[in-house]
């Protein structure tokens, strides 16, 4: 450690100062930036040391003081010292950073960004198709949103989202607008009680191909009305009563044209065909929707637990329709994101009674990856209910109402902000304390950004979005003259804090591979812990509830990263890579199997249960589902939400399957060289859902991330685990022999 750390450390006695930033707000006195600015500037350790000595000096015994009057005694420090040059270089820095906030507020210029082409701008939602209007339309409208968001944020808020200290999420519509993130919609309060959309009174469906349709209806609208994904929670569960007005139809057909004995079987018959179509008909009208924002509505749908008769057919038609794939090339459907819901004593073992729904479920994720697991058990046990996420990872925490009802369907999030860990590391420079010391200035700020959400989200009004507000969708009818907030405190919304880069802040400290050393895993826990803890505080002292979310970071993990390239130069495995890695995960490149992967990773939802998802990269599996099923099966007692990644890609000119082969440019079959997204389907899990970088491309950093990716189940270890689940199947179907 150098006289410079030395000197740091010092400084750090003074943090105890209140410093009065230029827009007036106060915070605490962070020597690291002046040492931070001064490196910048000029090698000269000896003049850095007398300055910040001198400063020192200056500052000791003080209680609170202005920016400017820090600024200005360092340019007469270095006048003193006679560094002139020096201390014109220091002022210029300085009004750099001034004329960076006006160009970013600087709505012309960003819209010229947007015509420009700039792949940052366009590319930025992998979700997001450029090359149409009504997309081009909503990032135009973006482009203004985001420059005068950042001049309604908090000035310290804005200039660490600027900075890239920080991240506010989906700046193009909020702070602007008022809007709500993510949602799990009340479908069952809409579907029996009606709802208005437009001009319309939409009342309750009598069939089950007419609530698939309405369930359609409200997921267009729903997605038009806030920026986030949306959820239909137990749909198999929710749908199985309006399948029981088609069943109880064709029962009554059947009595009057069909014999007694064959009633039942022609009822049933029709039923299934009716429940088929219904799933068909709502996977076609996601996949062709569009959203005010000019995408496919970010949909997940949940199903399951239901265990009738009516709820397996639900479930089997679910799976049936994905597998069968959309249009004749039978291409994978992006949306509904799938989730499927394992219980133990429901299908988990071969005893269980929808176990041949599992089985349905692993040949489907084997062909188009969907759908995702939630583990019942370690759900409720991480969130304190059973729920599905909302849209990609964001998950609710256990809440009931003032009745002791426990509520989940009708919740919502307020949003999303996320701090740079890695950039806390770089700028620590291998101090710890100095870590946690500049961690605690960035947990402050969050505080401020989610704040300020929670409370510019209250500015809404029912009328603003009456579908959310006033016709069932957050689960509660308010009148126009309501308070939204009404929906929010209480701990009934989340707000969410995001994080990004535990590899990279880890391998900063303790080097690449630092995931066998327990000294430094137990510093990856404490980093995550340490912001539970401050989300705790803060829905102690406020009423709301502050969740930690582990960011998906689609476009994220390329912005903080070439934020960071550009600052602080290329750093061995944390910015050459050029992306930073998804929240708590595993560093992609390397290739634990699927059990230490998710063992190394298991620690860290129970305090980020406010957003999460692992998932296994493997090869195809389509010939080998018992392969997939022994990791199921493993990670039911370990971790929450699971997903797969397999190779699915297709060509549709040579009729190769498997992985197409990552290029600068995207991805190209490797058996013919095709890369026409019109004869070809390239799939990727984007972060906690898929997406197709062939049709609509993805921000560069996160293409590197995904050509990074190395599979965690090589063709030997599939096979093992193919035997030893054969094995374990075999021994229950024994047991239930000798128990019968």
């Amino acid at each position: 450690m150098d006289i410079t750390r030395d000197r740091i450390d010092q400084l750090n006695d003074l943090k105890e100062i209140k410093v009065e930033k230029r827009d007036g707000s106060m915070s605490s006195f962070y020597s690291y930036k002046i040492d931070f600015v001064l490196h910048k500037l000029t090698t000269d350790i000896q003049t850095i040391n007398e300055v910040e000595e001198t400063l020192y000096g200056e500052l000791s015994g003080t209680a609170e003081v202005k920016t400017s009057e820090i600024a200005e005694m360092i340019v007469n420090i270095l006048d003193g010292l006679n560094q002139d040059v020096l201390a014109q270089d220091y002022v210029t820095f300085y009004q750099k950073e001034v004329q960076s906030f006006k160009n970013a507020t600087n709505a012309e210029a960003r819209l010229q960004k947007l015509f420009d082409k700039n792949s940052s701008v366009v590319h930025e939602n992998a979700n997001k198709d450029s090359r149409v209007f009504n997309t081009q339309r909503d990032l135009e409208a973006g482009a203004v949103s985001r420059a005068i968001g950042l001049k309604m944020l908090p000035k310290v808020v804005a200039q660490a989202h600027l900075r890239g200290d920080i991240h506010w999420h989906d700046l193009d519509y909020s702070p602007v607008t008022p809007e709500t993130n993510c949602c799990l919609i009340d479908f069952d309060e809409m579907l029996t009680n009606g709802f208005k959309i437009g001009n319309a009174w939409v009342s309750s469906p009598k069939s089950i191909q007419t609530a698939t349709a309405q369930m359609s209806q409200i997921i267009a609208n729903v997605a038009s009305l806030q920026y986030g994904g949306c959820s239909a929670n137990r749909v198999d569960q929710l749908l199985a009563p309006y399948a029981q007005l088609n069943y109880d139809k064709h029962m009554a057909d059947a009595e009057k044209w069909i014999t007694a004995d064959k009633r039942e079987a022609f009822a049933k018959e029709k039923t299934i065909k009716d429940i088929y179509d219904a799933m068909q008909a709502l996977e076609y009208e996601i996949n062709t929707l569009y959203s005010s924002q000019g995408q496919t509505p970010f949909t997940t749908v949940n199903f399951g637990l239901g265990t009738s008769w009516i709820e397996r057919e639900i479930q089997k038609a679910i799976l049936k329709v994905r597998i069968k794939g959309l249009g004749k090339e039978h291409r994978t459907a992006i949306f509904p994101k799938l989730v499927y819901t394992v219980k133990r004593g429901l299908n988990l073992d071969v005893t269980d009674p929808n176990y041949d729904v599992k089985q349905l479920a692993l040949e489907c994720s084997t062909k188009r990856m969907y759908p995702d697991l939630l583990m019942y058990d370690k759900i409720v046990e991480l969130t304190g209910s059973f729920k599905t996420p909302m849209g990609c990872r964001s998950f609710l925490q256990g809440w009931k109402d003032d009745n002791g009802v426990e509520v989940n369907s009708g919740r919502m999030n307020l949003g999303v902000v996320t701090v740079n860990l890695p950039r806390v590391a770089i700028e620590a420079k291998g101090n710890k304390d100095l870590f946690w010391d500049i961690f605690e200035e960035k947990m402050d700020i969050c505080h401020q950004a989610l704040e300020y959400r929670i409370e510019r989200t209250k500015e809404a009004e029912p009328e603003n979005a009456p579908l959310l507000y006033m016709y069932g969708t957050f689960g509660k009818r308010l009148k126009s003259t309501d308070n939204v907030d009404d929906v929010f405190k209480n701990g009934r919304a989340t707000v969410s804090l995001g994080y990004i880069g535990i590899y990279e802040t880890c391998t900063l400290f303790y080097g690449d591979g630092w995931e066998q050393n327990a000294e430094a895993r137990a510093f990856a826990e404490s980093v995550v812990k340490h912001m539970y803890e401050h989300c705790k505080d803060w829905a102690a002292e406020s009423g709301y509830h502050y969740s930690l979310y582990s960011t998906p970071a689609e476009s994220l993990t390329d912005t903080f990263a070439q934020a960071d390239l550009k600052k602080f130069g290329k750093i061995e495995n944390v910015t050459d890579k050029e992306y930073y890695t998804n929240s708590f995960h595993y560093d992609v490149r390397k290739h634990p199997s699927p059990f230490e992967k998710l063992s190394f990773e298991e620690v860290f939802p129970k305090y980020a249960s406010g957003g999460f998802i692992h998932y296994c990269e493997y090869p195809s599996l389509q010939n080998n589902p018992k392969a997939l099923e022994a990791v199921w099966d493993w990670a039911y007692d370990h971790v929450g939400y699971l997903g797969t990644n397999t190779s699915i890609d297709q060509c549709f000119e040579c009729g190769f399957t498997g992985d197409f082969k990552p290029t600068a440019k995207g991805f190209v079959c490797p058996q013919c060289g095709n890369h026409d997204p019109k004869t070809c389907d390239v799939v990727k899990r984007t972060c906690g859902y898929l997406g197709n970088p062939q049709q609509r491309p993805m921000v560069h950093g996160r293409h590197v991330e995904i050509s990074s990716r190395e599979k965690h189940m090589n063709g030997e270890m599939i096979k093992n685990a193919a035997v030893h689940e054969r094995a374990k199947q075999s021994d229950a179907q024994r047991m239930a022999g000798e128990r019968a």
